[in-house]
């Protein structure tokens, strides 16, 4: 392990999608972090890290860093989802910190055990749920926390896409195994936001369909998620919207709050800006605000602008290094991904069945 004051060194395992735009900047862009090693054998995403991250090294595989375990402080999984469980657990019995892209698992069941693993070898293991540092996620949790919506009864979360056709690989295949589909990748995000805004899960029905020509795993699909303290979140994914509806709808006894369009802080991230260079990392112009109001609708002006809260991706990372050094909790636990896959898998039968499927402490 490093000495006081020295950066964590950090393995991370993948360079595609998640590891190249997400996990890679935000590791090099957190101070007490360093990217030392990613692991992959495809020369072309070699040659992009190579690029983007001159003095990072390589490895071809996994077990190349359990040899070598002792020149790491924390592994980051950012591989394919059928590869979460076997490699997490292969690095905590190496003695390694793990940081997982979600879901972490295919089942709460394995989340729980992954969990049980770090707590008996006295190890950090957390989830990375970048979107509870969306701007408009940040927002609306300070407007509930501040009591401006009143009692909330209803909440509705959308993320719609506009992809009629399918692009095939891991994430859109009918194999159960890669654990693809819009449930789990989309569905991952909304469910964790819903909880951590309301609280437990009691109740759950949901709606899955597979729309396009040639498609194998779903992409339509909606989620009814009652909470243990009776708000209501209704939660949409889909491939296939052709016109979007709003990010967020929020409605309590006091006011509704309403905002359209996604975070910017993905879209900057694939163009290649970085936080800590890039200026007002993470913030939106006032044309894009929420607004918060009753009885009006906001597309006709009604209600009053709220600034967004400049999103805050940076913010996880920063929080795993806290707790790697100071051993404070991390910022995304394995058990509270566990609760969310409670909810995935309850979908998931309720969807098959037809049937709302109880959860939690009324199951």
């Amino acid at each position: 392990m490093t000495g006081t004051g020295t950066p964590f060194r950090v393995g991370l395992v993948g360079y595609g999608l998640a590891g190249s735009v997400f996990h890679a900047p935000l590791i090099a862009a957190t101070d007490g972090l360093t990217l030392d090693t990613v692991v992959t054998s495809a020369p072309e995403r070699r040659a992009q890290a190579r690029q983007e991250h001159p003095d990072v090294r390589f490895a071809a595989s996994p077990q190349e860093l359990w040899n070598r375990a002792d020149e790491l402080d924390l592994i980051v999984v950012a591989s394919p989802n059928r590869t979460h469980v076997p490699i997490a657990t292969e690095a905590l019995k190496a003695g390694l910190p793990v940081v997982v892209d979600k879901p972490i698992a295919g089942t709460a069941a394995e989340a729980r055990e992954l969990a049980a693993l770090a707590e008996e070898r006295g190890l950090l293991l957390s989830v990375f749920q970048n979107r509870r540092w969306d701007n408009d996620f940040l927002t609306l949790r300070k407007l509930l926390a501040d009591g401006e919506l009143g009692a909330v009864h209803r909440f509705e979360s959308r993320f719609e896409r506009w992809r009629p056709r399918p692009k095939g690989g891991w994430r859109e295949s009918g194999d159960p195994a890669e654990i693809g589909g819009l449930l789990y990748d989309l569905g991952s995000h909304l469910v964790d936001q819903a909880l951590v805004l309301f609280g437990p899960a009691v109740r759950v029905y949901a709606e899955s369909d597979v729309r396009r020509p040639g498609a194998e795993s779903d992409d339509d699909t909606f989620i009814a998620v009652t909470h243990a303290g009776g708000v209501r979140s209704h939660l949409w994914m889909s491939a296939v919207t052709a016109q979007l509806g709003p990010r967020f709808r929020a409605l309590g006894s006091a006011a509704g709050y309403v905002t359209y369009g996604l975070d910017p802080q993905e879209a900057a991230l694939r163009e290649g800006l970085r936080p800590g260079v890039t200026p007002e990392w993470g913030i939106e112009p006032e044309s894009v605000w929420g607004r918060l109001g009753a009885g009006e609708s906001p597309l006709t002006g009604g209600g009053t602008p709220v600034r967004t809260l400049p999103g805050d991706y940076p913010a996880y990372y920063a929080g795993v290094a806290a707790a790697l050094r100071d051993g404070t909790p991390p910022p995304v636990t394995a058990h509270e991904a566990a609760a969310a896959l409670d909810v995935l898998e309850a979908a998931r039968v309720s969807a098959r069945e037809g049937r709302t499927v109880t959860i939690g402490a009324e199951a």
